[in-house]
């Protein structure tokens, strides 16, 4: 293990977030906000003294292999999200430290869970920085240090696959400096554009850039204590956030194809139809069921179906209405895509349509073999034969996530949730969707919970946003021995 080129790249990226904290820091002196200033102060000088010493560090070689890209992505996220968490304490956010640090990995996974309540009354500073680790945390923040300083010399492929979302993400340049850069210049102009969608829609220039933020980070923060329910009335606002929150679910990488002008390619991708088809048949779904017994109008009931679909599928977690109280048909649908999750390749959580499109492949293979015992059926996604380990990979991970599904809500349990609560907060944190059902649903948050049941999540959290393996490997004894 060559530790020394892994403590200087996590020493850089705690500069980047001490810099980073200077951005809420002058909202809160502009504002008078004194103590959430200091907060931001104190933040600020830890993180960037503990980050320059890192730094420092002298490195065995320059060169980056696969198993330090994945400590770094591990541990870079778990330490980020540590001292991301100390604004929040210091600032009188939260009572405890383990709040804070719940909020802090809920907004740099961009899960979107909160522990806050009156978040009206909360230091804009405070509300801007939540908001600001879900941009940062949506493509990465150990992507975006690599973009930012492609003067450690390393080779850093292996960060970004350990850190890219899903099994397939499109290579469309070699190396990672680059291919970052060309991320989130796309990354900057969407969020640009759906701040000045959102203005247009009636909302002030704060607020825009915030729900931007959760709306191109899926993650689902908003500067309000009911996320956007006091908003559901403004209809352009609300598709203006569902659109956001669809494009946001598609592969990056097909942003990029649409640039070059390769349209065919783009909308012949495979998991881009299965995207849109799983969301438009579940939006048609949802409104059937809705219309007549909880809205009156049409325009109403498909309103409230595709935003809350959007939500839910891309993992985002905002709410226009508390669906907690529709039929039981409809919060089944929605309980069920919190296991779908968007594209690969994008800024969502949970499975990722790829994976279940492999998943649903295989199956179909196997039935046909019982038929036809000496048939070949390779698997293919988009025109492509998915080689053998990638299956493995793929099924390996199902199994896997809803092991881990299974044990998390026994444990969440123990809490004293019901069961169907339990279950919901473990699917809403390991897939980063942010908002569950019953004592975890649209009107109760997760404040409630127990501090251990707290700490749980957000374990859960990071293990659904790092996609399970990093994160086991590296808790494995066999990691550090070999």
């Amino acid at each position: 293990m060559n530790s020394g080129l892994v403590a200087r790249i996590l020493g850089n990226l705690l500069l980047i977030e001490g810099a980073v904290l200077a951005v809420p820091l002058g909202i809160s002196l502009f504002l008078g906000e004194r103590r959430a200033a200091i907060g931001f102060l104190v933040s600020m000088g830890v993180t960037g003294l503990i980050g320059l010493y890192l730094s420092n560090v002298p490195a065995k070689s320059p060169r980056l292999k696969a198993r330090e890209g994945i400590c770094i992505v591990t541990i870079g996220w778990t330490i980020v999200s540590f001292f991301a968490a100390v604004p929040f304490l210091l600032s009188g956010a939260v009572p405890s430290f383990v709040d804070a640090f719940f909020e802090a990995v809920s907004g740099l996974t961009t899960t979107g869970a909160s522990v806050l309540s009156r978040i009206e009354d909360l230091p804009k500073g405070i509300l801007f920085w939540r908001s600001l680790l879900h941009w940062l945390g949506g493509m990465g923040i150990l992507v975006l240090t690599l973009a930012i300083l492609p003067t450690l010399g390393v080779v850093g492929f292996q960060v970004f696959r350990a850190e890219s979302p899903g099994p397939t993400p499109d290579k469309f340049t070699p190396r990672l400096a680059a291919t970052s850069k060309i991320l989130y210049v796309i990354y900057g102009v969407l969020t640009a554009l759906i701040v000045l969608a959102v203005r247009t829609a009636g909302v002030s220039w704060f607020d825009s850039i915030l729900l931007a933020f959760g709306s191109v980070g899926t993650g689902g923060f908003a500067p309000f204590s009911d996320s956007v329910m006091g908003l559901g009335a403004n209809t352009p606002l609300v598709l203006v956030l569902a659109s956001s929150m669809l494009l946001a679910g598609v592969n990056f990488s097909l942003y990029y194809e649409l640039i070059r002008g390769r349209w065919k390619q783009a909308l012949a991708n495979s998991e881009l139809r299965w995207y849109l088809a799983i969301m438009g048949l579940s939006v048609l779904a949802v409104s059937l069921n809705l219309y007549g017994r909880v809205y009156g109008s049409i325009g109403e009931t498909l309103k409230h179906a595709w935003f809350q679909v959007s939500s839910v599928m891309t993992t985002t977690g905002y709410v226009t209405a508390d669906f907690d109280l529709w039929p039981p048909f409809s919060k089944g649908i929605l309980f069920l895509l919190m296991f779908v999750g968007a594209s690969a390749g994008s800024t969502s959580g949970s499975v990722k349509v790829v994976r279940l499109m492999v998943g649903a492949k295989v199956v179909r293979g196997e039935i046909s073999r019982v038929l036809h015992p000496q048939a070949a059926r390779p698997v293919i996604v988009s025109g492509r034969v998915m080689p053998p380990e990638v299956v493995r990979n793929v099924i390996s991970f199902l199994l896997l996530y809803f092991a881990v599904f299974a044990v998390g809500s026994l444990m969440i349990s123990l809490d004293g949730l019901d069961l169907f609560s339990s279950m919901s907060a473990v699917a809403a944190t390991l897939g980063n969707v942010g908002v569950g059902f019953g004592g975890v649903g649209p009107t109760a948050g997760f404040a409630g919970l127990g501090l251990g049941s707290k700490l749980i999540l957000s374990f859960l959290m990071l293990l659904g946003r790092l996609e399970l393996f990093p994160v086991l490997a590296v808790l494995s004894p066999r990691f550090w021995k070999e």
